[in-house]
């Protein structure tokens, strides 16, 4: 896939929100930090417009993100928070002068949207990680933000974490795709949805009910997603939900189950998602996977 330019001090990064809304007051803490590291931020006409739960109309949305698509002076696009909304504007977004000059698109949850467009109509990485809603003032040196950091400026990438759970050991190289699990669920049908036969998989959800997590895994399976998977790392499964009459299973049951006759590496609680650590991933990259006594993962 085609690596954009990484960013250096002095160049220029857009700000918009192609869902849910937000305020000044919690982008202010990024674009101080964006700052510190040198660069200069542009934010979205729009970013502040609010309509119910979105950062605007759609047409307001769709008009920012297809300016910081088109400014050749824009060398990365940060979404502001998630939420939902991105995939009411994909379709009327025209990627011609995108494709042309490759930029970074960084974002997770409803951003999923736009990696896995991206990823599988343009075969552009994106990166996974922390936007401005998650940022604080007080937080500028976490793992979180200094991962964006590396992943933005071409430093290397590698997390080596300790196994809580796991299924199948081996080492696999694969391009990464993937993102919110709801969001890929979403896609399924659409010129948007991943293709996954050889690459590795990343999952990530939050507030979601037992039973729905099994009914995604299912439809991921049933439709040919996770047959042929060169490997699978299962991000945070956050603040899950269960029913009066309870389901029955964990989420790592669930997902053992459904994948465990395919025999490749399976690792949990990688620390990316809706968490306190949301460590920075390239979506697009051809990854090393290896999981034995510690999952890690090499970029």
């Amino acid at each position: 896939m085609i690596q954009p330019p990484y960013l250096m001090k002095g160049d220029k990064v857009g700000i918009v929100a192609p869902a849910r809304s937000i305020t000044f007051e919690e982008v202010l803490p990024s674009m101080k930090l964006f700052q510190k590291w040198g660069l200069e931020v542009v934010l979205g006409t729009y970013i502040f417009s609010k309509e119910n739960q979105f950062a605007g109309p759609d047409n307001q949305r769709r008009a920012d993100l297809q300016q910081m698509l088109d400014d050749p002076s824009i060398r990365a696009i940060i979404c502001a928070r998630g939420g939902y909304g991105t995939v009411r504007i994909i379709d009327r977004l025209d990627f011609t002068p995108f494709s042309r000059k490759p930029k970074w698109i960084a974002g997770y949850s409803d951003i999923t949207v736009l990696h896995s467009h991206v990823n599988q109509q343009l075969g552009i990485e994106t990166i996974h990680s922390v936007m401005p809603v998650n940022i604080k003032e007080t937080d500028f040196e976490n793992d979180s933000v200094l991962s964006l950091k590396k992943a933005l400026f071409g430093e290397k990438l590698f997390y080596s974490k300790p196994i809580t759970f796991g299924l199948n050991t081996g080492l696999r190289e694969g391009i990464l795709v993937g993102g919110n699990l709801s969001i890929l669920y979403s896609l399924m049908g659409s010129k948007s949805e991943p293709d996954t036969e050889g690459k590795i998989l990343f999952i990530e959800d939050v507030d979601e009910y037992l039973y729905h997590i099994d009914r995604m895994m299912m439809n991921l399976k049933r439709a040919g997603k996770l047959a042929k998977l060169n490997g699978l790392i299962v991000g945070g499964m956050d603040r899950m939900r269960d029913n009066e009459v309870p389901f029955g299973k964990t989420t790592r049951e669930i997902i053992s189950g459904v994948v465990e006759e395919f025999g490749y590496p399976v690792c949990f609680d990688f620390p990316a998602g809706h968490g306190d650590v949301n460590l920075a991933m390239i979506f697009g990259r051809k990854i090393r996977l290896n999981v034995d006594k510690n999952m890690e993962v090499e970029f």
